[in-house]
């Protein structure tokens, strides 16, 4: 694993990257809650990316990783932050954003704020809204109570140690909401969902496509895939519609 390099965002957060020099449009993957860019979907879509002669990026948020901060001091508007700094200073032109998980919330937001830096839009198992609709809506009263008292709750993981849930995390994704006010998706979209998928229901991906608006939106379901989303024939589903959105943006061009 070779060593990152690091990006001082305008708010002075330290993120790491690593980039792959190519053509464009560019690639840009933008990872999950928890998550980091050492994970099998970022590193299959960095092979990927220098087989195809493909520009690419992969980042660590604040607090993941190798980036500099505490997880538990920042939120949903600080990570959308670091994927707007990334995709200024570290990419030109429109991009294709591949969010998994919270990484498609994030790309999301990316492409509201900013329509004509995104040439097309990939996502995999896009968990829009999940602070307010899965973590707070599943809240019991305890919990609620807890979070209001202490400033974070702690919620079991299949992949790991308990996902600290702060107050601010919630606080903060309410005022990134994306599925309570138009969102218009102006290129080439694909939205992918597994069937067998434990954290991000296949209503979440439906909600998704019946809310947002746009000339070219589609939605594969995968029979038995999980929320990982990363065994051989998934990597590659991701990699054709990364293929087939860079195809209909160069046809639309």
């Amino acid at each position: 694993m070779s060593d990152p390099q690091y990006l001082e965002t305008p708010q002075g957060r330290r993120i790491a990257y690593h980039r792959t020099e190519g053509e464009g449009p560019g690639v840009v993957f933008l990872g999950g809650f928890m998550s980091d860019m050492e994970g099998t979907k970022a590193l299959w879509l960095e092979d990927w990316a220098r087989r195809a002669g493909r520009a690419f990026v992969r980042f660590d948020y604040s607090g993941h990783g190798q980036s500099g901060g505490a997880f538990t001091d920042h939120g949903i508007g600080d990570w959308a932050e670091d994927a707007a700094a990334a995709l200024d200073a570290l990419t030109e032109g429109p991009q294709v954003l591949v969010g998994s998980s919270m990484g498609g919330w994030l790309a999301l937001l990316t492409a509201r704020a900013a329509p004509e830096r995104v040439a097309g839009l990939v996502t995999v198992a896009a968990a829009p809204d999940f602070t307010e609709d899965a973590m707070w809506a599943g809240f019991d009263a305890d919990q609620r109570a807890a979070l209001e008292r202490e400033g974070v709750v702690h919620l079991p993981s299949d992949y790991g140690a308990p996902y600290p849930v702060t107050k601010r995390l919630i606080k903060d994704g309410r005022a990134h909401l994306v599925l309570r006010a138009p969102l218009h998706l102006p290129f080439p979209v694909r939205f992918l969902q597994g069937t067998a998928d434990a954290d991000v229901d296949r209503a979440v991906a439906l909600r998704l496509l019946d809310h947002a608006t746009g000339p070219d939106m589609r939605l594969t379901l995968v029979d038995g895939a999980d929320h990982r989303f990363s065994d051989p024939d998934c990597l590659a589903l991701i990699g054709e519609s990364v293929e087939a959105v860079l195809a209909r943006a160069g046809a639309a061009a």
